[in-house]
């Protein structure tokens, strides 16, 4: 495996589950680190439209995949009880043999919480409660009998067996880049930030903003591994490239400029900017490629990216 870790967002809306499962099973093949969903339970762009469910789907996909890992990018902190998700999570890690990314968000559609009649506090109420579920779901993996009584949530004595695979627990992702309070709870709590995409282009200062927290609350931050979503526009040539990175553009435009941000490029440019990302301390991507789950460009990418990596 590509020692830079290349996990692929996979497509969950208008789309028939077989295309979903066949992709997962060829990025499997061919040495990607991980596949991802994302967690929301109304469509994006238009809320009524056809929209596979994140968690179902991931212990689909590990039944039917061997050797890479499975996540969400990110899950809602608000859809799922965190001693429910915590024995839900370790019992996906046994099932797929400690193929689990847990990756956690403190939600933002407000549309999807009316929808579904979740409360949708404010957004530093959100992340307190973000910050309480991480306590409890390590808590739960890696104690025997955890109690924890916070001002959102509380567990009695809450048995959470199997334990996972993975030891001590499943890495914790948290994504998000609130410069207040989301970065402070990923300097306390996480193992793992991911920068969002919307966001990549003011990664230095995040990352800045991250170190300040770590100091503040006495963390070493080499302690945090740091991945990064991005939009992936690869080609063979420079006149491909251009038509590909506009139909890139038309949609992912949403996150900013992709070409200032995104792995664009011939295999060689795209080589360069990975490169260039290390050294700023991103070593693992969950990535949008612009031709959604196009499997010569899964198999070209593998070839000429991640074999010289």
């Amino acid at each position: 495996m590509s020692r830079i870790k290349f996990g692929v967002m996979l497509r969950q809306q208008k789309i028939d589950f077989n295309q979903i499962r066949e992709t997962a099973e060829l990025c499997d093949l061919l040495g990607y680190h991980s596949v991802w969903f994302y967690d929301h339970i109304l469509g994006l762009g238009a809320i009524e439209m056809d929209i596979f469910e994140a968690w179902t789907s991931m212990a689909a996909l590990a039944s039917t995949t061997d050797e890479i890992k499975i996540g969400t990018m990110v899950l809602c902190n608000s859809f799922r009880p965190p001693a429910l998700l915590a024995k839900m999570a370790s019992t996906l890690d046994v099932i797929s043999n400690g193929r689990l990314e847990f990756a956690m968000g403190a939600g933002w559609f407000e549309a999807e919480y009316k929808a579904y009649g979740y409360e949708f506090p404010d957004t530093r109420t959100r992340i307190e409660q973000l910050s309480e579920s991480v306590k409890i779901i390590r808590a739960m993996w890696t104690e025997e009998k955890p109690s924890f009584k916070g001002n959102h949530y509380s567990i009695n004595e809450a048995f959470c067996n199997p334990k996972p695979v993975q030891t001590p627990h499943p890495p914790i992702m948290i994504g998000g880049a609130g410069e207040k309070y989301l970065l402070r709870v990923v300097a306390e709590l996480a193992d793992e930030w991911n920068c969002p995409a919307n966001h990549a282009t003011a990664y230095d200062h995040k990352l800045e903003v991250l170190k300040q927290h770590c100091r503040d609350v006495g963390r070493d931050i080499n302690e945090i591994g740091i991945s990064q979503q991005t939009v992936c526009v690869i080609a063979k040539d420079e006149a491909e490239l251009e038509v590909k990175l506009e139909k890139g553009q038309k949609r992912y435009g949403f996150f900013g400029d992709i070409s200032k941000f995104g792995i664009v490029g011939t295999p060689e440019q795209c080589i360069e900017k990975i490169l260039e990302n290390e050294k700023k301390g991103i070593t693992k991507y969950t990535v949008f490629f612009s031709d959604i789950m196009n499997h010569d460009t899964l198999r070209f990418f593998a070839k000429e990216v991640m074999s010289a990596l």
